[in-house]
């Protein structure tokens, strides 16, 4: 991971930028916080927040729509509350081991 600040542009309704820099910044979508922070080689980390007691899980689909913009989506998926015996453990998956 990167330690070099982003440099984040906020912009009101009516035009006016605001200009700040952060190590990574949440934006509250659906009742989730989407989190984006730099990991190094100019690329950016997308992860959604989840619970340990949350019922769904938080799937981010991103589409190309054009030659400079893309399409994220929030999908939710019922999370399996039985277990999940496909699931592999690694060192990214955030569980607890």
């Amino acid at each position: 991971m990167s330690d070099a600040p982003l440099q984040l542009i906020l912009e009101d309704t009516d035009g006016t930028q605001l200009e700040t820099t952060c190590t990574r910044f949440a934006v509250m979508w659906q009742g989730r916080e989407v989190w984006i922070q730099q990991v190094g080689n100019g690329q950016l980390m997308i992860g959604v927040d989840v619970d340990e007691n949350d019922t769904e899980y938080a799937n981010l689909l991103l589409r190309p729509l054009a030659t400079n913009l893309v399409s994220l989506q929030l999908e939710m998926e019922p999370a399996d509350l039985e277990g999940d015996d496909e699931h592999v453990h690694g060192p990214d998956c955030n569980h607890d081991h």
